[in-house]
């Protein structure tokens, strides 16, 4: 019974804190729905961020992973930083000088009509075959194991995971189509304070019983206990070899917090360049910090539970939680991951009904839309991808390296050919509309291909860094024969929208995030 009232106070308390910050709130203009009113802070982007990208499947996929695999995964978090530098300095910058609203704008600008409408539709598709059931699962996954939902109902487990699924993903898209992204932002920033004093308390409180009192001695006791697991270099048959950071890795990061339009939405919210850049570099100092929440307590369950978990990696986080955490704080947790669910959840149903409505209905369908209608037909969308995530939750259970990793697998079909053209754009005047599209699709069929059909014995990540530059090998074939036609790139907006001051510590904290990140890995690369 506490544990069932601690959940649903935070949960209320978070709901009306967000009521009473948007009560004045003007939902029914494009600018007031999908972008906040551009009125968002350093501190506000960087919560709505972290929380954007740190979900259930992190929590429940990473540690599982690292539980098997150890510390080597942390690539996946802090490379992010160094994304992060490149987006604060130099992406962002020109995102906002244009004033776009969707990465699907910016295409346009720099190739053509139909470029812009491939990549929105691919964005549509990648958000509900990919991120939002992988969300859902494994935010039902947790709540599952807190409030042993089958038990008491009399159900069977996989039963009471598909009510789970149905009944947040319900509560997700209800609070995405009324609020808005201010809404999802002004939650986050609450959801997040709880998911770092929470995620915190978990390792914290199990090195204190494991070293009896001493966290020190308890850190100690794991780390002797299998201190390979502490190891950051990974081989090259690891689940994630150390040479991948040279190949596609980057790419990703790049194509992640560079150009996904999930995550910069947050930052063309914001109410000026200083406060998006201070978003993004605390986003990349949080994202350093992070493993501390979704890779150390996963290593922690290897010293509880040893290989007794192997065949079912992604039930050891649930399982530490319990071991761990008093009944009181029970409720809490469960409220956070409710909170880490229903953030990705509503960020990612936000930014596919801004596409929709900016990219596809105001452009292709309905040209003379007024903005009320055009969020309108962002809400509707946003509903029937919420369908439709609830209904495919539930078929990606039982990956065989983890949810985490198959989220990771998955996203490559849309992340980098997406991620090939867009940086072809930024950085090559003469690529053609033409070859953007060929290469899309090149790249595209290619991965399907060696992943899912011929299962070529190349790592994953790996495979993204051959087709990132097989895209780009493409990209200038066809634009030497199909050459561009027009010499004018993507230009600024006559007057930008907001001030684009910078932040005068950018550069300076930006060099602090270097060197933490390279720090990692040399004091780590040895053990």
């Amino acid at each position: 019974m506490i544990t069932v009232i601690s959940f649903v106070s935070f949960t209320l308390f978070v709901g009306l804190y967000a009521w009473f910050r948007m009560r004045k709130d003007n939902l029914s203009s494009k600018e007031g729905y999908f972008l906040g009113g551009r009125s968002l802070t350093g501190p506000v982007i960087a919560a709505s961020m972290i929380m954007t990208n740190i979900s259930t499947e992190h929590l429940v996929g990473m540690n599982g992973s690292a539980y098997k695999n150890g510390f080597i995964i942390i690539a996946w978090e802090v490379t992010s930083a160094l994304a992060l530098i490149v987006a604060a300095v130099y992406f962002v910058p020109k995102y906002l000088r244009m004033g776009v609203i969707t990465i699907p704008e910016y295409l346009e600008r720099r190739f053509d009509q139909g470029t812009r409408s491939l990549i929105a539709l691919f964005l549509l598709i990648s958000f509900a075959v990919t991120l939002l059931p992988i969300v859902l699962y494994t935010g039902a996954i947790n709540l599952e194991s807190i409030f042993d939902t089958s038990d008491k109902l009399g159900i069977s487990e996989q039963h009471s995971l598909w009510l789970t699924v149905f009944v947040v993903g319900v509560l997700g898209a209800a609070y995405a189509v009324i609020g808005g992204l201010k809404a999802v932002a002004v939650s986050d920033v609450v959801y997040g304070y709880g998911l770092l004093f929470v995620g915190l308390l978990i390792p914290i409180l199990a090195l204190i019983y494991i070293g009896d009192g001493n966290p020190l001695k308890g850190i100690s006791t794991v780390f002797h206990y299998s201190p390979e697991k502490f190891n950051v270099i990974g081989k090259s048959d690891s689940v994630l070899p150390f040479s991948t950071i040279f190949t596609g890795l980057m790419v990703n990061q790049l194509y992640f917090w560079c150009m996904n339009q999930t995550i910069i939405q947050r930052v063309f919210g914001a109410k000026n360049l200083e406060e998006a850049q201070k978003g993004l570099l605390y986003t990349g100092l949080l994202k350093i910090l992070v493993p501390f929440i979704i890779v150390l307590p996963g290593v922690i369950g290897y010293y509880y539970f040893q290989e007794s978990l192997y065949d079912n990696q992604d039930m050891v986080y649930p399982a530490l939680v319990k071991r761990i955490l008093p009944v009181p704080l029970l409720g809490l947790f469960a409220a956070i991951i409710m909170g880490a669910v229903l953030s990705t959840f509503n960020d990612v149903l936000n930014s596919a009904s801004t596409i929709f409505s900016i990219d596809i209905y105001k452009r292709l369908i309905n040209p003379q839309a007024a903005d009320l209608m055009m969020v309108r037909m962002g809400r509707l969308v946003a509903s029937l991808l919420a369908i439709s995530s609830i209904i495919a939750a539930p078929f990606v259970a039982n990956a065989p390296d983890g949810l985490y990793q198959l989220l990771q697998e998955l996203n490559g079909i849309f992340f980098i050919p997406i991620a090939s053209i867009i940086l072809a754009g930024f950085f090559f005047p003469r690529v053609s509309a033409t070859a953007a599209k060929v290469a899309l699709l090149f790249g595209l069929c290619f991965y399907v291909l060696c992943t899912f059909v011929f299962q070529v014995k190349i790592h994953f990540v790996h495979l993204w860094g051959i087709e990132f530059l097989l895209n780009m090998a493409v990209m200038f074939a066809v634009s030497y024969f199909s050459p561009r036609k027009q010499e004018t790139a993507a230009t600024a907006a006559a007057n930008a929208p907001i001030s684009m001051a910078t932040w005068r510590y950018a550069k300076p904290f930006a060099l602090l995030l270097v060197v933490i990140t390279i720090a990692i890995y040399v004091l780590l690369g040895n053990v």
